[in-house]
Formats: structure tokens, sequence, C-alpha cells
């Protein structure tokens, strides 16, 4: 028995893959385990050095939270700005114009070749040199800059991917009606792919958020896991009792944005499903204008009883 995409397995295969996931999760527990002993021995476990995250607010409203205040708003402002932007350059890519398409993907390929770092970095100089920006909100201004160059060009090219994953007859229906390319893409093509583009959107966007860490290690922007570092030395709180709150944290950043998008997903594909109607030979009967029903005029013949 086979399905689309691979073959079902039998029962070999289904014992053989029983004691691979067992073989897993052995190896899995045992590692866990060497962590934590390790961990344990060096008495990095001890409550001394969790405490000030469940007993002390002043970890949190001092260090944590302003700097998770601060990673939110990059990471808000590099999306709102580098989704359009990223449709606008994946949408030219696509143009019937030679030139247009050319420079749309110079564009794209040379910020997507550029590490996002680098952007940054470069984007700190020019506002430090050719600006009238505060030193204090320049470490903001560069990281959402590099954020944006970066990840538009990279959804630029999930958009085109998206849209050329469509069937062509999508398009061939839409001129044929008389649609002009500009609408085909607004009203057919675009709605179509979002469903397909959403999954690399997300994990585009989950991208962003964790590389607003990258401001923090060379600008000083005071993003959440620049946070560690002053806590560690102002506050007296243990190096690695920071880090695992710190990571914990992005988990649940992302883990929040990815659950949204599956259920924006998955009422999106629900609506898509719901948009047809069937109208039934009684509905047309009833729709047809009076005295043409059966009649010369062209209406439905009137069915035999």
């Amino acid at each position: 028995m086979t399905s689309v995409l691979y073959d079902v397995p039998g029962p070999r295969a289904k014992r053989r893959n029983v004691l691979f996931t067992i073989a897993f999760l052995v190896a899995l527990a045992a590692l866990i385990w060497w962590v934590v002993q390790n961990l344990a021995d060096k008495n990095q476990l001890e409550w001394v050095k969790w405490e000030p995250f469940f007993t002390d607010t002043r970890a949190w409203t001092t260090f944590l939270l302003p700097g998770l205040e601060n990673t939110l708003v990059a990471a808000a402002y590099a999306m709102v700005i580098a989704l359009p932007l990223g449709a606008f350059f994946g949408i030219f890519r696509l143009s019937d114009h030679w030139w247009v398409r050319g420079a749309a993907g110079t564009v794209v390929e040379f910020f997507r070749a550029i590490p996002v770092l680098i952007l940054m970095l470069f984007a700190n100089e020019a506002y430090s040199e050719y600006t009238d920006i505060s030193p204090d909100d320049r470490p903001l201004y560069a990281v959402v800059t590099g954020l944006v160059l970066y990840n538009a060009s990279v959804l630029a090219e999930v958009v085109r991917a998206g849209i050329l994953s469509l069937p062509r007859g999508q398009t061939d229906a839409a001129k044929a009606i008389g649609m002009r390319k500009s609408q085909t893409m607004r009203f057919v093509l675009l709605p179509q792919s979002v469903t397909a583009m959403l999954p690399a959107i997300v994990g585009q966007l989950v991208v962003i958020v964790k590389d607003t860490a990258l401001g923090g290690a060379l600008l000083g922007f005071s993003e959440l896991l620049n946070s560690v570092r002053p806590m560690s030395a102002n506050y007296g709180a243990n190096t690695i009792a920071s880090f695992t709150v710190v990571a914990v944290i992005f988990i649940l950043l992302n883990f929040m944005l990815t659950t949204f998008a599956s259920w924006l997903e998955g009422r999106l594909r629900r609506g898509k499903k719901s948009t047809g109607a069937v109208v039934g030979v009684d509905a047309v009967d009833a729709l047809a204008t009076p005295g043409e029903t059966g009649g010369a005029g062209g209406g439905p013949p009137e069915r035999s009883k």
C-alpha cells in the first residue's frame, strides 16, 4: 500500500521505527541527565542562584522586561516594514519588463548575500555620519535597518516562489475574462499564494525576533539577551540561570508567533473551502424571469414530471 509521498511502512519497518524512537529517547534522557549532573556538581542548580528570578522583582523590572520591550519594539518595526517591502520586490521580480526584473533582482540578491550583522554595522556608521539621530536611539535604528534590508530580500524570494507555485491556468483564466496583470496579481494570485507562503514567512519572522540579539552583541543595543551582562555584573545574578531564563523567554515568544500563524493558516484554509456554493436546479428555475421558464425566450426548459 502506498500514499502520495511515500510507501506505508510494513510490520518490520514499524518495529524498526519503534526501536529507533526508543533508542533516541534513551540517548536524549542520558544527555539531559549528563548536563544536569554536571551542573549539579558545579553547584549551578543551587536555589540561591535561581532565587532572584522567582522572589525578587528587580531582576525583571530593571533588566529583563526593559530588554524584552526593546526586542519586541525592534522586531515589530522590522516586521511591519520588511513584509510589504518584501512583497513589493517579490512582485517586481515577476514583472514583464526586463529592466524592472533586473533592478529588483539586483537589490534582492545584493542584500540577501550580506550577513545581517554587517548590514547593522554599516547602518550604524551611516546614521552616525549623515544623520542627527542621538547616540541613544542609533542602535535601534541600525538594528531595524539591518533586519529590514536582509529579511525583506529573503521575503521577496518567498513571495516570488509562492506566486510561481500556482498553476499557470490561474493566470490564463484571469486573462480570459479581461483582467489586467495588476488585477490578476491582486485579486487572483496573491490571495491564493498566501496560504502556501505562510509557513516560510512565519519562519522568517522568527528569525527577525532572534536576530535582534545581534544588535546587542556589537552595537550595544539593550535588547533581551544583552540584559544578561549588566544583570550578572550589577545584580549578582548567576550567568547560567540568566541565560536559561532569557532562552525560555525567546522560546515562548517564538512559540506564540508560530501558534498564531498555525491558527491563521487553518482559518485561511477553512475559508477557502467554504467559499464555494452549489446551486441546485430548483434554485436556478426560481431565479429565472417569470414567463421565460419553458418558453421560447431562452430560459431553462421545463423538466418533465
